[in-house]
């Protein structure tokens, strides 16, 4: 099923706060090949983004398995640190059809739990069209 181009614009719940911690930041730079040297990776954000994805997916009954990451940015206001909790929203911003699939454009403004931004993850998914 195609999705609707009336998603464009749409904001989507916040997700659940989700705590950056030393054994998270350790995960995840080993899960990344980046070992463990202490810094927060710069890609580590994509924990809270990918949270607002599966709610996004979730709420509009697209099946992740139809999905293709074709693009993801980060824009930083200032670094993500340990003990920080940080929020997703999540809105997409466009939506087109090429060749049978939809390209979804959403950014996702992440803030910290004082509600200041720490960065805006920008990101382009290819929602595959026909059957696999």
């Amino acid at each position: 099923m195609p999705i609707d181009a009336s998603l464009a614009g749409r904001a989507f719940p916040p997700t659940a706060p989700v705590p950056v911690t030393t054994d998270s930041v350790t995960a995840f730079a080993t899960a990344i090949g980046a070992g463990a040297a202490g810094a927060v990776p710069p890609t580590y954000p994509i924990v809270v983004t990918f949270a607002a994805l599966q709610d996004f997916l979730a709420a509009e009954q697209v099946e992740l398995s139809r999905i293709v990451h074709g693009d993801q940015r980060f824009r930083y206001e200032r670094p993500v640190v340990v003990g920080d909790e940080l929020t997703a929203t999540l809105t997409v911003t466009g939506v087109r059809s090429i060749g049978g699939n939809d390209i979804i454009s959403t950014s996702s403004e992440i803030t910290d739990a004082t509600g200041a931004l720490v960065c805006t993850a920008t990101a382009t998914l290819v929602h595959r069209g026909g059957e696999s």
